[in-house]
């Protein structure tokens, strides 16, 4: 039995599309919410006016996610499949200039270029179009678009986001609620930023910093606007 078939890997480029989306809803969910509460915190708005705002940034952020995604990622759906149609009639119109120049693909890879045609005849007798597309436009079925996938993520992952900074507004004495929500925000994005650098492979120091720098900066920002504006009102 071939070693291959014993010792499977499991690369995480596999999770790139819906790890995207979640990130960034997730993320975003935190950020928005958190930086609106305490914007509106800081002019001095009550509770209830903070909650429902909150609230509302919820729903809207949610929304707004679900439809950006879709519509973002259903672009990129659309450009893939013009290029798979285009390189359908290619194939049709003139098979042996294809083979050649995805033979000349594999000759730029280092392919001794009598094997490397030999090579691109035999994946194009398989599967000509599911070959040019991997090696010639770069799509393949891990890293494909799915249109839906992320908007669902997205708009799932922001409203658990989202929810968090909510939370801290419903348990915090009035008093307190703007650095109560804002370090409690700061450490879901740091426990965010972990997980997805975990998920991803990648170093998890440089994504926690990465992302908690950027929501502390969101937040200072929209802070010192809503103090600025409470003020002059």
């Amino acid at each position: 039995m071939s070693r291959l078939r014993v010792h499977p890997e499991a690369h995480l480029v596999v999770r790139v599309g819906w790890l995207r989306a979640a990130v960034l809803g997730a993320n975003d969910g935190i950020v928005s919410t958190a930086s609106l509460i305490v914007g509106v915190a800081a002019a001095a708005a009550s509770p209830g006016d903070i909650l429902i705002t909150g609230t509302a940034g919820l729903v809207a952020g949610a929304m707004s996610m679900a439809a950006g995604e879709y519509v973002s990622v259903s672009s990129q759906s659309d450009t893939e499949k013009a290029d798979l149609a285009r390189e359908r009639k290619e194939l049709s119109d003139n098979v042996v200039f294809e083979q050649e120049e995805l033979a000349a693909i594999y000759v730029e890879r280092g392919v001794d270029p009598a094997l490397a045609l030999q090579v691109a005849g035999q994946l194009m007798a398989k599967d000509a179009l599911g070959a040019h597309a991997r090696d010639e436009l770069g799509i393949s079925e891990m890293t494909t678009a799915r249109p839906i996938q992320a908007a669902l993520t997205s708009a799932a992952t922001f409203s658990v986001g989202a929810a968090m900074p909510l939370l801290m507004v419903v348990v915090s004495p009035a008093n307190v609620l703007v650095p109560v929500v804002s370090a409690a925000s700061l450490a879901f994005l740091a426990v965010l930023g972990a997980i997805g650098g975990k998920a991803g492979g990648a170093n998890i120091w440089r994504a926690t910093i990465r992302v908690t720098f950027w929501g502390a900066l969101a937040m200072a920002l929209t802070a010192g606007i809503g103090k600025l504006f409470g003020t002059v009102v």
